[in-house]
């Protein structure tokens, strides 16, 4: 049996584990993550102090990118001791709030994690196409002929990622915008440029994560599929040709300002332990 693995935050119960009975100690996020990181890669780990009616001690949300992993984790951990005293109480979570369902896509840190993963570090690569100041082209800066005293400063760029073994390439374009804080410094327009930059090609780099699916077989190999989106043009393009696409003469910058990628897990608790995103380590 096959299971496919998206580029995207995971939003299913069957990828997400709850544990409880844990005992307070230093490190016990880092201690869950090195437990159950054995049986595949996390995208988050999170513990929380258990409610008043529960009595003390903590219990933790651990989720999986692959239902497999989260399934054999559960089998192999439940009832054990693992690094505490007392054994735990592992259960895959059956419930999850409506709009945890939604899809969100996977920051270019964890995109590259999972692919290093499952393809291993020589078995993709990425490259810039083109990266543009596209700043004050939708005269944002001026109003009825007054200029804004707060500035942004705004990059769009073209990212490829090819998977060479499988013959899949596939393209992202996103727009990157930083704000200015003292447009009278020199200095922070340099700062604010390479921070859009940045932000510019993590965003498009995600965007081309998005279109690779991963196929992980049982006996461990990966499959990779070409999954485009709908009315996808980036993909087929020549260079010259998608340069020319992001021109901001020909288009609307809107479309490219992607939604926020999440960076914690969408389950939310109230907790007193400080929440840690182990995968961006």
């Amino acid at each position: 049996m096959a299971e496919v693995v998206e580029f995207r935050v995971p939003a299913g119960s069957h990828q997400t584990l709850l544990v409880w009975g844990l005992e307070p100690e230093l490190g016990l996020e880092c201690s869950l993550f090195s437990a159950f990181s054995k049986f595949g890669p996390l995208y988050s780990v999170r513990a929380h102090r258990n409610a008043a009616v529960a009595g003390p001690g903590y219990y933790a949300i651990v989720k999986f990118y692959s239902a497999g992993d989260a399934r054999r984790a559960q089998r192999a951990c439940n009832g054990q001791r693992l690094f505490q005293k007392s054994p735990l109480k592992v259960c895959v979570c059956t419930k999850q709030k409506e709009f945890q369902q939604r899809v969100l896509a996977l920051n270019s840190n964890k995109c590259q994690e999972l692919a290093n993963h499952y393809l291993g570090f020589n078995g993709w690569s990425s490259r810039i196409i083109t990266l543009q100041n596209v700043s004050g082209f939708d005269g944002e800066n001026e109003e009825l002929g007054e200029t804004l005293q707060k500035r942004s400063v705004k990059y769009l760029c073209a990212v490829e990622v090819t998977v060479p073994h499988h013959r899949v390439r596939t393209r992202g374009v996103a727009l990157g915008e930083a704000d200015v804080e003292n447009s009278g410094d020199p200095l922070e327009f340099v700062t604010a440029s390479r921070r859009a930059q940045k932000v510019a090609v993590g965003k498009a780099l995600s965007c081309a994560f998005q279109k690779i699916l991963l196929v992980v077989l049982e006996n461990g190999k990966v499959a990779v599929e070409y999954n485009p989106t709908q009315e996808e043009l980036t993909d087929s393009l020549t260079e010259e040709e998608l340069k020319g696409l992001v021109q901001v003469s020909e288009l609307s910058l809107e479309q490219f300002d992607l939604e926020e990628e999440e960076v914690l897990s969408d389950l939310t608790f109230d907790d007193e332990l400080p929440s840690r995103d182990v995968s961006s380590n």
